[in-house]
């Protein structure tokens, strides 16, 4: 199955995200984006890509020990930016992105060490992809426009092993699914 660690933002969050975004799919050139579905809004803190099934239960047992060394923390998103010349644009984060980063890669070294591959390892940028293109795009305005938004702060309290289901209907615009296949509470959080 195709996996990833996730933090998965709360109800109220996605919602005040979802009116943002709204506003920016009114903006020109919108609909040059393909935008993500509010379903699948997260943080990847690291993604295993295709994992065999029996190397799940050691992947999400390292994953439990990764999340219990983790103390909750406060989290928000705030801002934007892009990845690869427009071929991304994100929603970023402010709160205890220290720790954040620090449960990235205790997920990326829990993949490394259950035989789940995570690529090669770059510092770890906090984002919420909110639409891609396939090619080069000018989101400038777009980046512009969420220079401004802030969302509701919450405290991070559990790590999510997420499994992304891929289209398969070749329907233009659907969207990825994800279900979260188990969920680490963190620290004192459990």
């Amino acid at each position: 199955m195709r996996l990833f660690a996730a933090v998965l933002p709360p109800e109220d969050v996605t919602a005040s995200l979802a009116d943002e975004v709204a506003a920016l799919r009114g903006l020109p050139g919108a609909d040059g984006l393909r935008w993500t579905g509010r379903p699948g809004w997260h943080f990847t803190l690291a993604f295993y890509g295709e994992v065999d099934d029996d190397v799940v239960p050691g992947l999400s047992a390292r994953l439990e020990r990764a999340a219990h060394r983790t103390a909750p923390f406060p989290l928000a998103l705030r801002g934007g930016g892009q990845f690869g010349h427009g071929r991304a644009l994100w929603a970023g984060a402010e709160g205890d992105l220290a720790t954040l980063r620090l449960l990235a890669d205790r997920a990326e070294s829990a993949g490394r060490k259950a035989g789940a591959g995570t690529g090669e390892h770059r510092r770890y940028t906090p984002h919420l992809t909110l639409a891609r293109s396939r090619h080069s795009f000018d989101v400038r305005p777009f980046v512009e426009a969420l220079a401004g938004f802030t969302g509701p702060a919450w405290t991070v309290t559990d790590l999510a092993l997420v499994r992304s289901n891929l289209p398969g209907s070749g329907v233009p615009g659907e969207q990825p699914r994800y279900e979260a296949v188990a969920r680490h509470p963190l620290g004192a959080a459990g």
